[in-house]
């Protein structure tokens, strides 16, 4: 593929509560392509690939997530034709009411895909993506936290909070990243589609990026979300919590309730946006991806512990749910968490045998 005959414009959209360290990510990744590998190599600097560009609405300073202070190059109404608009993360909670906060930003988007612009999520940024109506029927991805409050939002969207990277949409214009730094699978795809794909290999290779991650659902923990708003649910996910290992909990739950079962069931979902028996399994999964992490034990015997006398059973949903079978989620975070451990120890030791000050 040859080289671009003028840098590809990428406006990075700066709103607030956007995350700096994922935004000036994006620029120095882009900044990087066709330079810094020949510059390692002690060869001239080419010209630069990608002209990226931080934008926000007015071109006004942006406070971002942390309370760091964004300066913007260009706002909506002169910033340049561009090739690629990109929203990264929000720092925002998941299901959270923005109201109007972000309209700007949306008409924005869909103004410059009305007018021939890629457009790209990373992350939470899916968030305003999705307001641009620009994702109905379309598979699209997010940070594995925000897929159910998204999936209740836009139910047209069919969200795949397992992929890293989504292609879609008309000419294969919308192009969005999942969790946490599947930002950099994002990075290198708009390296490799604008300039080649030895470009993208190149800043890969330089910044150690490796495409080839778990899926993001491995990370995930599959409790998040809190205790419900209604009291009387909140109860029955406190006792499921507690008694999660028992035998047939969602009939304990319902009695718990004194409430019909239909009418329980009805409520738990529209309180959790879990069925309760969707509740207990998340509960004991992640149980058991703390025993996976944390110790030896056989599989089959974790399968008894957290109250699946089918240990195949057990199997199954794990891989269904985590993308991993539990011996695979065992083989990559175990040592991660026994490396934590030890750090954290070590940590412990020095702080106690270190000398006190004055």
């Amino acid at each position: 593929m040859p080289r671009p005959a003028s840098p590809v414009t990428v406006a990075l959209l700066a709103a607030p509560e956007v995350s700096a360290a994922t935004l000036y990510g994006f620029y120095d990744a882009l900044s990087s392509a066709g330079r810094d590998w020949a510059m390692l190599h002690g060869a001239a600097p080419d010209a630069p690939l990608f002209r990226p560009l931080v934008v926000s609405r007015d071109g006004a300073p942006v406070l971002g997530a942390n309370g760091v202070r964004i300066q913007p190059e260009a706002g909506f109404a002169d910033c340049p034709p561009c090739a690629v608009a990109c929203i990264t993360d929000l720092a925002v909670p998941p299901g959270a009411d923005i109201g109007q906060r972000y309209d700007a930003e949306v008409d924005w988007l869909r103004q410059r895909h009305a007018e021939g612009t890629l457009l790209a999520s990373a992350c939470s940024g899916a968030l305003l993506l999705a307001r641009t109506g620009l994702l109905d029927d379309m598979d699209a991805t997010t940070h594995w936290a925000y897929a159910d409050a998204l999936r209740r939002a836009h139910p047209r969207v069919r969200w795949h909070p397992e992929r890293g990277l989504v292609v879609g949409g008309t000419s294969q214009r919308i192009v969005m990243a999942g969790s946490g730094v599947a930002w950099h699978q994002l990075a290198l795809y708009l390296i490799a589609r604008f300039a080649g794909a030895q470009e993208a290999m190149q800043v890969a290779r330089i910044n150690l990026l490796d495409l080839a991650t778990a899926s993001p659902i491995a990370y995930a923990s599959l409790t998040h979300g809190g205790a419900a708003d209604d009291p009387l649910i909140a109860r029955c996910q406190h006792w499921a919590a507690e008694h999660y290992r028992a035998e047939s909990p969602v009939t304990r739950m319902v009695e718990l309730s004194g409430l019909p079962e239909r009418s329980f069931k009805r409520r738990f979902q529209r309180a959790c946006g879990l069925t309760p028996l969707e509740y207990v399994h998340m509960l004991r999964l992640e149980e058991a991806k703390q025993l996976l992490e944390s110790g030896d034990l056989p599989v089959e015997a974790i399968a008894l512990e957290v109250g699946y006398q089918d240990a195949s059973f057990f199997g199954r949903l794990f891989r269904r749910k985590v993308a991993l079978t539990p011996a695979q989620y065992r083989r990559r975070f175990q040592p991660l968490a026994r490396q934590l451990r030890e750090s954290a120890g070590s940590s412990g030791e020095a702080e106690h045998d270190a000398p006190r000050q004055g």
